[in-house]
């Protein structure tokens, strides 16, 4: 039995998921496609935190379905713009959890991953990718050991 390791990027997956298909990610379905027949050792789902109440209940069901949360404040600046992504945080669990595990899912289409899923790769270690493929930087489907194109199938009814 294979062990595997996943890393969720919340925010692209909500964003392009609604962008492509006005539909929200199935987690549950997700998870039954990713962990079958694995041990999970570790899944994380990285999101910002914008303390509403419909928020927390959402966290509140990926960790009833298995993923630790981790949050970071949504950061709101004077010009108007916004920043809140866990690209280094992601990158920096991938690589502690990568000699533990057989496989890394990343759930993502952000292109700044493909050097991750490239060094992850070098050292010998199974990169699975979700994405919306029109949406997925080609970079980071090339870098992948495979990568499995988020559709209806994986998408809420």
């Amino acid at each position: 039995m294979q062990d595997v390791a996943i890393f969720v990027d919340v925010q692209n997956v909500y964003y392009t998921t609604r962008d492509a298909f006005g539909k929200n990610f199935d987690y549950n379905r997700f998870w039954a496609k990713a962990v079958h027949n694995r041990q999970v050792r570790k899944a994380i789902a990285y999101a910002i935190d914008r303390s509403d109440e419909k928020q927390r209940q959402f966290q509140n069901i990926l960790r009833a379905i298995g993923f630790d949360v981790r949050l970071k404040p949504y950061i709101q600046r004077a010009d108007g713009s916004a920043k809140g992504d866990w690209d280094v945080g992601i990158t920096i669990d991938a690589m502690d959890w990568a000699d533990a595990v057989d496989v890394i899912v990343l759930v993502s289409g952000d292109g700044d991953f493909a050097l991750l899923a490239e060094r992850l790769r070098q050292k010998g270690k199974r990169v699975e990718v979700y994405g919306v493929e029109a949406l997925t930087a080609v970079s980071l489907i090339n870098a992948a050991s495979e990568f499995v194109a988020i559709d209806e199938r994986l998408l809420l009814r």
